[in-house]
């Protein structure tokens, strides 16, 4: 990947994280950029998002990125100093689900409960 290509990565889950924190309204749980993967153009970008919450509050955050993909592409291309603003595709990863259900089974551990 090349500087500008990271460079690119690093403003987009920042931006894309404070979109969704601040501009966007009805998420659910706790929303959280895992990762962003860009093409070797810009022109496009993979958005990997995990949700911590139940899974109401799971689909309802998945539903509202959805529904939310061109005005959060239309924030970033407001921010990004880019000639061409990335098409965004938002890609759900349980993630943080998994990492926080494995702290819970060690604790149990850990405290004898297993």
């Amino acid at each position: 990947m090349s500087l500008r290509n990271e460079r690119v990565r690093k403003e987009l889950m920042r931006d894309i994280s404070e979109i969704l924190r601040k501009e966007i309204r009805g998420l659910e749980g706790v929303v959280s950029i895992v990762d962003v993967e860009v093409s070797h153009d810009n022109s496009f970008a993979k958005v990997i998002y995990s949700v911590l919450g139940s899974d109401e509050q799971i689909e309802k955050s998945k539903e509202v990125i959805e529904k939310s993909t061109s005005k959060i592409r239309y924030e970033v291309g407001k921010r990004l100093r880019l000639r061409l603003t990335p098409e965004l595709r938002f890609v759900y990863s349980n993630g943080l689900e998994e990492g926080s259900r494995v702290t819970e089974l060690i604790n149990k551990i850990s405290r004898g409960e297993i």
